[in-house]
């Protein structure tokens, strides 16, 4: 499949603090990508703060909803795009990242060229954002994360086992023939994941385009990257947390 057009579609749930970062780096990515037109649609899911303006006014086609639900909220950015791009015809490529994560500059570049090589969704991976959590909170992550790499295995060779919705394209067909995401609460994109390697689709694992996502300790979605990374940080101070074994005994004050 050749793509006719690009669309980005961005969940966001209160992220005033790093929407803006975000949009600037879709954008230099959709530059790259020229001459194919590139549509960014952000749905700012039951917002409070200034998430909305301002991805409106980084360019973003920008859709409202409320129910704090992460899927739900794609199915509906994902719904605009695909309305705003009906003229585009049935090429539409699907690219989909997160509200605190950035792009690299040939990421939209790199999904468009998976589409050519006949393949219906790439899954992309991830790399933690610099974070005052320090670097022991990215060595368990990493160790963890890169577990099924073979030492000196290439980027472009390893067939990584993740699925992050920071970091994830589909065509628009292959998209609504398992009927899109389903409006869970989290999880959303391994659930699409498994549908479309179900459905006999062809499905790509790729470690070339990495995308860099927030290693916040708090996070917008339930059992999400931030929960995971909030049981490493503990566990880097209380091993038991855990592990459910026993914590080392509090020192005893003397007089």
């Amino acid at each position: 499949m050749t793509p006719s057009a690009l669309a980005v579609v961005v969940p966001a749930h209160n992220e005033e603090r790093r929407i803006a970062a975000c949009l600037r780096s879709v954008r230099v990515a959709a530059a790259r990508a020229a001459p194919l037109p590139v549509l960014i649609v952000v749905a700012a899911d039951a917002c409070t703060d200034a998430t909305a303006a301002l991805a409106a006014h980084g360019g973003a086609q920008v859709v409202e909803t409320r129910g704090r639900n992460v899927g739900a909220a794609r199915a509906a950015g994902t719904d605009r795009a695909l309305q705003l791009l009906a003229a585009a015809g049935p090429d539409v490529w699907l690219a989909m990242t997160d509200a605190d994560t950035t792009v690299p500059t040939a990421w939209l570049t790199h999904q468009a060229a998976w589409a050519r090589r006949g393949y219906d969704a790439v899954l992309g991976s991830i790399r933690l954002a610099p974070t005052t959590a320090g670097s022991l909170l990215v060595a368990r992550h990493d160790a963890a994360y890169f577990l099924t790499r073979r030492l000196g295995e290439a980027d472009s060779r390893w067939e990584h086992p993740h699925v992050h919705g920071a970091n994830l394209g589909v065509s628009a067909a292959a998209y609504l023939r398992v009927g899109g995401f389903a409006p869970l609460p989290t999880g959303e994109d391994r659930d699409l994941a498994v549908r479309l390697s179900a459905a006999g689709l062809r499905v790509a694992r790729t470690d070339q385009h990495p995308v860099h996502t927030s290693a916040r300790l708090a996070g917008r979605a339930p059992g999400g990257l931030a929960d995971l990374l909030a049981s490493l940080h503990c566990a880097a101070w209380h091993p038991s947390a855990v592990t459910g074994g026993p914590r080392p005994p509090a020192p005893v004050r003397r007089p």
